[in-house]
């Protein structure tokens, strides 16, 4: 046993770049681990910031001083900022409060349906075991009806926080644009000098990252819009909130637009019922899907490395489990990155 691990010491970690790499992304892996959460902000104010200077590099592709092209692309930023803050938050927020408050009539809707089926599959079910159902579900619905209103009471702390979060956020976001050259030489300083392999590996995993992040923010917010269209066009309440739910859904592969379907569809039944409008929902939320994944996918995602579907679900499950949110979509970029190590090692 000694000796094998002997051997695979020798393989792998006899050339000095190698520890060196090994090292970097060991410090890199802790310290995202032990204070990704604390700096939530700061990783979100960095990722934004990275879309923009993909917007001013291009302005000053078009021969503009490069302050000029931050100002636009900044005020850009700002006005879009502001117009989600001030109108869509506000009316996401009016629809969640009017879901809330149709909620027992839904559940009383449902136990009706409930109670209905022994009448027409009596040789199924009986209306013993539905009565059974509903009492053993009746304790849950409370309990969750209980902590919605708790988090009402810490609505005031959240939106504080919200307020400040959106105000060092853009600052953030500014000075990282403003002093992109300094930021970076002072984080290179702490990099060895010989780190000829981690630039291998960066060099390999930056196009792909930028694409992929861009892409991901285009796919979202392609996706939301138009669900929210055409579900406002149909009809069907809460159009905003389930074209929300659609549009942060496509972050998890595979799972999330199947998971956004489930409240897609108790919306429209409870609306239209078993009739042609929900039908006419369901078909048009498939036809949406499968336009993203068969022609708006490969359009932005081309330059992205394929990856294995069970390769993806499993980064999905495990960055997901540690950073939450943040680990869902940076799973992706992080597999490109550990296959990018793997193609690289020495």
């Amino acid at each position: 046993m000694f000796e094998v691990l002997k051997g695979y010491y020798h393989r792998h970690f006899t050339d000095p770049e190698a520890v060196v790499l090994a090292l970097f992304l060991l410090v890199s892996f802790l310290f995202l681990f032990f204070f990704g959460e604390m700096l939530a902000s700061v990783f979100a104010a960095l990722v934004i910031a990275f879309i923009l200077e993909w917007l001013v590099n291009k302005l000053e592709g078009l021969h503009m001083r490069r302050g000029y092209a931050i100002a636009i692309v900044y005020f850009g930023f700002l006005s879009i900022l502001a117009f989600t803050v001030f109108f869509l938050l506000p009316l996401l927020w009016q629809q969640i409060i009017h879901l809330i408050e149709e909620m027992p009539g839904m559940i009383s809707h449902w136990q009706q349906q409930l109670l209905l089926l022994p009448v027409y599959y009596p040789e199924l079910i009986s209306e013993q075991q539905i009565n059974d159902f509903i009492d053993t579900m009746r304790p849950q619905m409370v309990h969750y009806g209980q902590r919605v209103l708790s988090y009402s009471g810490t609505l005031v702390p959240l939106f504080a926080g919200v307020v400040v979060y959106f105000v060092l956020l853009p600052l953030m976001i500014f000075f990282m644009l403003k002093d992109r050259d300094l930021i970076t030489h002072w984080v290179l300083s702490f990099l060895p000098r010989d780190r000829r392999l981690i630039e291998n590996v960066w060099d390999e995993v930056y196009g792909q990252f930028g694409n992929y992040v861009r892409g991901k923010v285009a796919e979202v917010l392609i996706v939301g819009i138009v669900s929210w269209i055409l579900l406002a066009f149909m009809g069907l309440n809460y159009a905003g909130l389930i074209a929300s739910i659609i549009g942060v859904s496509v972050l998890v592969p595979y799972v999330g637009p199947i998971v956004a379907t489930i409240p897609l569809a108790v919306v429209a039944y409870f609306q239209w019922g078993w009739g042609m409008n929900f039908f006419y929902v369901v078909v048009g939320y498939g036809v949406l899907q499968a336009l993203d994944g068969n022609v708006l996918v490969p359009i932005l995602f081309s330059e992205v490395v394929n990856l294995h579907p069970l390769a993806i679900i499993i980064a999905v499950i495990f960055f997901g489990a540690l950073w939450g949110v943040w680990g869902v979509f940076f799973s992706i970029p992080l597999a490109i990155l550990i296959k990018a190590v793997i193609n690289a090692w020495p």
